[in-house]
């Protein structure tokens, strides 16, 4: 019976024809939905990243740090997707979510603290964070399409120019963060973005309403993905006379500042009278006191124009060159331990030459970048003799020419800047060409691989190269410019490196050098610190910054012109004595600020008012600390040292290891305290039988009132008040001995607050 046979083969065959047909169309249904889910899902790099950061997950402290938390790593802020989607959904075996149960995934369950979580409850039930994470586990947890816009920049309103102003004791508003994206369409993303505020009396809800608690400025960071943008806050007392008040300005300088301050309702402080003026300047300009002579002469004087020609006749002072070669003394790290003392002095002299001579700033950093040859007949190589690898020549020059403090770059992309490992990579090849012959090295201590003692030659060699350690291979060298291409890595690098970083047209090296300028003379810069431009550390007055950017390329880099152009503004020459609209403003330079004397400035004014000269080791020519051109490493290694070196390092000086600001100190501590009331320096100086006391003595003879007032004008600047001088006088009649108590008025003085802080 062969047909029922055939039809049964005949009726199987269909049958498994109509089932293979089934589960192909099961198959192509099955992945339609899945196609589906992951279109409708959340992006994974711009909703569900976003979300990582809101809630803090990635950041340092918690699974961004470098080994992660609990075995889980993300990375710093988010900057690499792929490797955070890897660790999400396929690290432990894919442990970490639930695509059938989302709400049983272990990225939801440890933030909403429903399974123990070291980090806390990072996440609520029912917000848009919750949600788009659970959508995104519910959908498959599928990595975005090739085809997904990628984001452009972010936009913040409101914006008032460069600053929110508010006037209230209490003050709100509400902040908006649009994001641009690659397809050209645009997303409210304020849910989403982090808000970070410079001080926790700043509160910010999820919905970005900003709360401000006290009188002040601020900056709030707005961070949604890889874009930053910066929003500065001004919020002080309302003061309708403040707008009203007009101070005369000096120079568009000024006009720049009392603009800001009339939009601010904040009254700048009044001129500062001519017994202020003319102790700052000195100390500002020179770094020494006046003597009580020039003092005197100078407020007696009637000449209108007397303040500015005091100006010009400081800018001739020898000393001018003294105080800021001891500036760049402190950035390029001119030391004894990797120097030497004869390059010690052979790098101070070229500097303190070319400030003497009043080289372009511009010229002189050219000739120091690009130099090469012999660190004793050719000064300025010593910059490379301080940095003995790429990336800390790379550092050091991004930090002190450029203002980019690039460390952070060195491990992952800088979490607050632009700058990424490619860029730290490629910057430090630049700086690998050079190479170190060492004539001889006759160093103290055979162990310590940081003491030279000997004459080096700074060379080249061409074909060196700095590996990327990601890859074991040298990133092709580029500047701190991704508009410009890369170097050749085959040719001298530092040629082109020099002509465009200290060029005039490299307009962040022009920001900085005023800046730093700026900063030494006000005692706070426009960007505060000094060595850290980025977009989310903006200038307090951007528009400042720039005119006097333009006037000082305009001016051939004249630092005399910017010096004198400051000190002459009447923002310079404000009182440090407030009102009650600008009592609390630290940023705008409606007041002079006031700041303790620097541990040179303080040694040399205490110097002048004993008229006692002090000893330093190795140098037993030098009687000012601010001529010194190190600072004797090798003294305090030897255990050599005097009681002004000692004094020096003890209020702050630095040991110019770092190319950094930071490194040289004017904070207060116990020990200087105990070092004015009653250390050894002081007392020995107070009490030295040839100081100033037996010159007053010798002078004035009884005529106490009249040394008295000379004490003041040598210490302090100023006559005393008649009730000040009256009360001396009694202290001297009743004393043991009058040279007893002119001892203790002088000491008096010394630890008095006049004469400590520049005001």
């Amino acid at each position: 019976m062969p047909a029922p046979a055939s039809s049964l083969k005949i009726g199987i065959a269909s049958c498994c024809r109509n089932h293979g047909l089934r589960v192909v169309v099961l198959g192509l249904f099955l992945m339609v939905c899945e196609t589906v889910r992951a279109e409708t899902a959340p992006s994974f790099r711009n909703e569900v990243m976003a979300v990582l950061s809101k809630a803090g997950c990635n950041q340092g402290a918690c699974h961004g740090n470098a080994r992660g938390k609990g075995g889980f790593q993300l990375s710093l802020r988010g900057q690499e997707p792929a490797a955070d989607y890897q660790a999400i959904v396929h690290e432990w075996q894919g442990r970490r979510i639930d695509t059938f149960q989302a709400e049983k995934s272990l990225l939801l369950e440890k933030p909403l603290m429903l399974v123990p979580h070291e980090g806390g409850r990072r996440l609520t039930a029912g917000t848009i964070e919750y949600e788009i994470l659970s959508r995104w586990i519910a959908a498959g947890a599928p990595e975005d399409p090739p085809s997904t816009p990628q984001l452009v920049s972010i936009e913040v309103s409101p914006l008032q120019r460069d600053l929110i102003v508010a006037s209230a004791a209490e003050a709100t508003f509400r902040l908006e963060v649009q994001a641009r994206f690659s397809d050209g369409t645009t997303k409210n993303v304020t849910r989403l973005t982090v808000f970070e505020p410079s001080q926790p009396v700043v509160e910010i809800d999820p919905e970005g309403s900003v709360r401000v608690q006290e009188f002040g400025a601020y900056a709030i960071v707005a961070r949604y993905l890889d874009q930053q943008v910066t929003v500065r806050l001004a919020v002080f007392p309302p003061h309708a006379h403040a707008a009203a008040v007009e101070r005369q300005p000096h120079s568009p300088m000024d006009e720049i500042v009392f603009r800001r301050l009339r939009e601010l309702q904040i009254e700048p402080s009044a001129l500062c009278d001519d017994q202020t003026f003319i102790r700052r300047t000195t100390l500002d300009m020179i770094g020494l006191l006046p003597t009580p002579q020039e003092a005197r002469d100078f407020v007696n004087n009637g000449d209108p124009q007397k303040r500015q020609k005091w100006i010009e006749s400081l800018l001739a002072r020898t000393e001018f060159a003294d105080w800021w070669a001891l500036k760049w003394c402190d950035l390029l790290r001119v030391e004894e331990k990797t120097l030497d003392a004869k390059g010690v002095a052979a790098f101070h002299g070229w500097i303190r030459d070319a400030i003497a001579r009043n080289q372009p700033v511009d010229e002189f950093v050219q000739e120091l970048i690009s130099a090469r040859g012999s660190s004793y007949s050719v000064p300025a190589t010593n910059y490379y003799r301080a940095l003995r690898d790429p990336a800390t020549r790379a550092e050091a020059t991004a930090q002190i020419f450029l203002g980019a403090r690039l460390q952070c770059a060195k491990c992952h992309n800088h979490p607050f800047d632009q700058w990424s490992q490619n860029d730290y990579y490629a910057w430090s090849n630049v700086f690998s060409q050079i190479d170190y012959q060492i004539v001889e090295n006759q160093r103290g201590d055979t162990n310590d691989a940081h003491e030279f003692k000997g004459e080096q030659i700074i060379l080249l060699k061409l074909k060196e190269q700095f590996p990327d350690p990601r890859t074991g291979q040298p990133r092709q060298p580029s500047l701190l410019d991704h508009q410009l291409p890369p170097l050749n890595a085959e040719e001298d690098r530092l040629l082109p490196m020099a002509s465009w970083l200290a060029s005039r047209n490299n307009r962040r090296f022009v920001e900085v050098f005023v800046n730093r300028v700026w900063q030494q003379m006000l005692g706070r810069g426009i960007v505060e610190p000094v060595d850290d431009f980025r977009a989310t550390n903006p200038a307090a007055h951007p528009e400042l910054l720039t005119w006097l950017s333009d006037e000082f390329v305009a001016h051939n880099c004249d630092l005399k012109w910017l010096v004198k152009t400051i000190a002459n503004s009447a923002v310079y020459q404000s009182s440090s004595t407030t009102n009650p609209s600008n009592s609390r403003d630290e940023v705008f330079f409606s007041h002079s600020y006031v700041k303790r004397l620097s541990a040179e400035q303080l040694l040399d004014a205490l110097s002048q008012a004993t008229d006692v000269k002090p000893n330093f080791a190795d140098h037993p020519q030098i009687q000012r600390a601010q001529a010194l051109p190190g600072v004797q490493a090798m003294a305090f290694r030897r255990g050599k040292i005097t009681l002004a070196d000692r004094f020096l390092r003890e209020f702050g000086r630095p040991q110019r290891l770092q190319s950094c600001d930071c490194e040289r100190t004017t904070e207060t501590t116990l020990t200087q305290t105990f070092q004015l009331i009653g250390g050894k320096l002081i007392q020995e100086w107070v009490t030295h039988p040839d100081n100033i006391l037996k010159t007053l003595a010798t002078d004035h003879r009884d005529n106490y009132p009249s040394a008295i007032e000379e004490l003041y004008w040598r210490t302090i600047s100023r006559a005393p008040t008649s009730l000040e001088a009256e009360t001396h006088r009694k202290y001297i009649e009743k004393s043991l001995t009058p040279r007893e108590g002119f001892e203790d008025i002088l000491w008096a003085l010394l630890n008095s607050d006049e004469f400590l802080l520049r005001h």
